[in-house]
């Protein structure tokens, strides 16, 4: 833990340069990453030399989101709270005066969920600082949640996340290795490569006149929130705000983003087939082709209000609808979070459509959310089977993948993980519903819905006043609690935080 808050230090350094050249908040950066070093510190020479098995890898595991979260809020509370000295630009009246808000929108960032407090007027009483930390927040968290997905959880045997492919290990529990260190290499220049690449395009799109407004910080914000499937942005009316070209680059790099990240590595080692031959991807790939296509027909005969009750669904036009379909699919899907329109006044069948989305997630070992297509690949191949032996109940089939048989305790822990995570989403959308009426706020069952569904699968924005072009502000502290939790227990698989709360877990 130490060592993960010691290095948390490093990257609070984008945002203090982004003070000193934008003005502003300065101060607030050199505290934090003071403090960020100092607890760090401590906390490391607590242990210089800890023996990390699985036990501890639980703990190390959800204590470090946990951690992080705590740590990346004290900006936002200190430029709240206007601390005086260099540069303190922030407003007093910031929405994130309040240390649950503002753990909430620390907490959205480093699990790349993307629901978020701040409406319009509260992004404008943010210095630029401010902000780029909340982008880069996320994607720090995208980064981390692919080491998890591919090293960690398979070392744990979490939730099916074994079913990862073995020839592309991370940085796991052990010492590193000369391969473990070249793999993790390779990720690292996957995904700043890819970042690297949307942030140069969407700039380009500037340079060119394509995109007025996607300046250089804008190119650099959306970049830093792509990837990691996170969504915030520093404009208020998400991608919306921005030409349609800027839509149609951005689409790519979601689906690359929902991509499963061991894939890449393979094709770096020449193994460019197994990306087309991967059962996953191309279930992942299909899955977004078709709810793309039902969406275009549902918007095309009007599915949605005209353009300009939204700005930018044209109903009986081709190419907006197409790219409003393809581009809302696929931010959902990923869990990434980006509009280009208030698919919050939506059609009942669009709404209905995209929760539906909200639930399948990106594959295995991306920095998506939700509960992911591998799962749902294997869960499917689980009922064929069941169909099939209930026929034949002498025959023996295993359920394969890629040609090899998962092991069934690979199988049990997906249906295990898939259970828990209806189980929860039930239990929340009640809690949600009393605890709103509680204190007379009014949303309906299926606003309720899609704020359980959004916050434990990553996704972001919601339905009603939780739409893409609103937020959760209006909800009591309890609420806002109940969701950071289940932005940290959804983002981590659910089973690692759990199991620290079982008995078991603490006995010798």
């Amino acid at each position: 833990m130490g060592t993960v808050l010691k290095y948390l230090a490093v990257p609070l350094l984008l945002p203090l340069i982004v003070g000193l050249i934008y003005g502003g908040d300065v101060l607030v950066f050199l505290c934090t990453g003071i403090l960020t070093l100092v607890v760090g510190t401590a906390l490391e020479r607590l242990d210089p030399d800890p023996d990390l098995g699985a036990r501890e890898g639980f703990l190390l595991v959800a204590g470090a989101w946990l951690g992080v979260a705590l740590i990346s809020a004290v900006p936002y509370l200190l430029a709240a709270h206007g601390l005086p000295g260099l540069l303190a630009a922030s407003s007093p009246a910031s929405t994130l005066a309040n240390p649950v808000n503002a753990l909430f929108e620390s907490m959205s960032g480093f699990t790349t969920t993307g629901a978020t407090l701040l409406g319009e007027i509260s992004l404008d009483r943010h210095s630029h600082a401010i902000l780029i930390w909340r982008q880069l927040t996320q994607w720090l968290g995208g980064m981390g949640i692919i080491v998890l997905a591919i090293a960690i959880l398979p070392e744990l045997s979490v939730g099916g996340a074994q079913l990862m492919d073995a020839e592309a290990p991370g940085v796991g529990l052990e010492k590193l290795t000369p391969r473990i260190a070249e793999t993790a290499r390779v990720l690292w220049i996957a995904y700043f490569g890819f970042t690297a690449l949307e942030i140069a395009l969407l700039y380009g799109l500037h340079l060119v006149g394509m995109a007025p407004n996607m300046g250089a910080y804008n190119a650099v914000a959306h970049g830093l929130t792509t990837l990691p499937t996170g969504g915030f942005s520093p404009e208020a009316d998400s991608i919306a705000a921005f030409s349609a070209a800027v839509q149609w680059v951005v689409i790519p790099f979601m689906v690359v983003a929902g991509t499963n990240f061991a894939l890449f590595y393979a094709v770096s080692r020449g193994k460019v087939r197994k990306l087309a031959g991967d059962a996953e991807f191309r279930a992942y790939a299909g899955i977004m082709g078709v709810l793309a296509a039902v969406l275009s027909g549902v918007l095309f005969v009007g599915g949605a209000p005209p353009l300009g009750d939204l700005g930018g669904v044209v109903q009986g036009d081709i190419e907006n609808t197409l790219r409003q379909s393809v581009f809302q699919v696929v931010s959902i899907v990923t869990t990434t979070g980006y509009a280009t329109s208030d698919f919050a006044e939506w059609s009942e069948a669009g709404k209905f459509l995209l929760l539906f989305a909200m639930f399948i997630g990106g594959s295995g070992g991306s920095t998506g959310g939700a509960v992911k297509i591998v799962r749902w690949v294997v869960i499917v191949k689980a009922i064929r089977r069941e169909l099939f032996t209930t026929t034949h109940p002498e025959a023996v089939r295993p359920i394969r993948l890629a040609g090899e048989v998962v092991d069934e305790d690979a199988v049990r822990g997906v249906l295990g993980f898939t259970l828990f995570y209806f189980l929860l989403f039930g239990v929340g959308t009640v809690l949600i519903s009393l605890d709103v009426s509680r204190v007379g706020y009014d949303i309906n069952t299926l606003e309720a819905m899609s704020a359980i569904a959004a916050t434990l699968g990553n996704v972001g924005p919601g339905f009603g006043s939780l739409g893409p072009f609103g937020s959760y502000l209006d909800f009591p502290n309890s609420s806002k609690l109940l969701m950071v939790f289940l932005m940290w227990i959804g983002r981590l698989e659910i089973l690692p935080v759990l199991v620290l709360l079982t008995s078991g877990y603490w006995r010798s």
